[in-house]
C-alpha cells in the first residue's frame, strides 16, 4: 500500500536514510531498520538457533558469573540500565540472582522498539514480580541523560548481544566515549563482544541452513515496500554473508540477481540495480581481547574484568570510567 501522505513520508528518517544509502557507491542500508514487528520476531527466532552461538554463550556468562559480576560492582543499590534490551532473555538470569540476593536493583531497559518493550514489560511482571523496573523507549543517550539527571543512584550500564559489533570501530569508539560522558566514578559499564574464532563457526551463525537470517535480512525490503511504497521483488535479491579473518569484519549483503529498477512511489524516486550489485546491510565486527583494550583506551574506559563462556567464543567485559 502506498503511504497516504507522500510529502511527510519523504521527510521521515527512514526515507532520508534509505535515499542516502542507495545513492552511495557501493549501496548500503542501515541495519537498524531490520527491526519492525516482524523483524523483531524473526530475530528472536535467530537467537535461539543452534548455529547462532552468541545467545547461548552470553547466557552462559550471565548464568555462571553472577557472583563475580556482583562482587565486582560491590554495591547493594543500583540501577541496571540495559541499552537495546530486546526480550531480556539473558538479562533475566542476572536479575533473578540479584532479586534472590536481596539487592536493591531497579531495571531500566532501553529500546527503540515499542513492541519489544511491551513484550518485555509483560514478561517481567510474570517472571520477576518482585523486581522494580522502568521501561524507556527512545534514543540510548537521551534515556541515559534522563536517568542521570533524575537520579543519583549508581548505574550499571549493559550493552549486550555483541551489538557493539554492528558499528565500525571508529563509530564504536565514539559510542563508548559518549557512554563514558554519562558515567560517574561510581558507575560500571558491561559490554558484550563476539570474539574472533574459527571462520566456519562465524559464517554458520549468519548463514544458517534454515534460512532464518536470509528471511530476516530480506524483510527489510518488505518494510520498504510497505512504508515507502517501494516495489522490491524479494525473489530478485539474495542474502550473502562474508567474514574476513584479518579484520574480524562479518558483513551481510542483499545482492540483486538481475538488472532492475526499483521505484519508491512515496518518494517519487527510483534506483537502478545492476545484475549482482550488492547492498551492504549489516556489519558484525569480531574482536580480540587486545582489540577490546585498544578500543577502551581510545574511549576513555578501563577494562577491569573479562568474563568468558567455556569455549571462549564470547566475552562480557566490565569497564570503569578512566579518570
Amino acid at each position: 500500500m502506498t503511504p497516504s501522505t507522500p510529502s511527510k513520508v519523504s521527510q521521515s528518517p527512514l526515507a532520508i536514510d534509505v535515499m542516502s544509502g542507495l545513492k552511495q557507491d557501493p549501496k548500503s542500508l542501515p541495519s537498524k531498520y531490520f527491526y519492525d514487528a516482524k523483524g523483531d520476531r524473526l530475530f528472536q527466532e535467530i537467537m535461539h538457533m543452534p548455529e547462532y552461538y552468541l545467545t547461548n554463550a552470553e547466557y552462559e556468562i550471565m548464568d555462571t558469573h553472577q557472583k563475580t559480576i556482583l562482587d565486582t560492582i560491590g554495591r547493594d543499590t543500583f540501577d541496571l540500565v540495559e541499552l537495546g534490551a530486546g526480550d531480556g532473555y539473558k538479562t533475566k538470569v542476572l536479575l533473578r540472582y540479584l532479586v534472590e540476593k536481596g539487592i536493591d536493583v531497579r531495571y531500566c531497559p532501553v529500546d527503540i522498539s515499542k513492541s519489544v518493550l511491551l513484550e518485555l514489560e509483560n514478561s517481567l511482571k510474570a517472571d520477576l514480580p518482585d523486581l522494580a523496573f522502568h521501561c524507556l523507549q527512545g534514543d540510548y543517550f537521551d534515556m541515559l541523560g534522563e536517568l542521570t539527571y533524575r537520579s543519583e543512584t549508581p548505574k550499571v550500564i549493559l550493552f549486550m548481544g555483541a551489538n557493539i559489533g554492528n558499528m565500525p570501530k571508529k563509530e564504536a569508539e565514539t559510542f563508548l566515549a559518549r557512554i563514558r560522558e554519562t558515567m560517574s566514578p561510581r558507575d560500571y559499564l558491561i559490554v558484550g563482544f563476539d570474539l574472533k574464532k574459527d571462520p566456519e563457526v562465524i559464517l554458520r551463525a549468519y548463514d544458517d541452513p534454515a534460512g532464518k537470517t536470509a528471511a530476516f535480512n530480506l524483510n527489510l525490503l518488505t518494510r520498504l515496500n510497505r512504508e515507502l511504497g517501494a516495489n522490491f521483488e524479494l525473489d530478485a535479491f539474495r542474502h550473502w554473508e562474508t567474514y574476513d579473518p584479518m579484520t574480524g569484519a562479518t558483513r551481510s549483503y542483499l545482492v540483486s540477481k538481475r538488472n532492475q529498477t526499483v521505484t519508491f512511489e512515496a518518494l517519487k524516486w527510483s534506483v537502478h540495480f545492476a545484475a549482482w550489485e550488492a547492498i551492504n546491510v549489516e556489519l558484525s565486527q569480531k574482536y580480540s581481547i587486545d582489540d577490546i583494550h585498544e578500543l577502551a583506551g581510545t574511549a576513555g574506559l578501563t577494562p577491569i574484568r573479562h568474563l568468558h563462556d567455556k569455549r571462549k567464543y564470547f566475552v562480557d567485559t566490565i569497564f570503569k570510567k578512566k579518570e
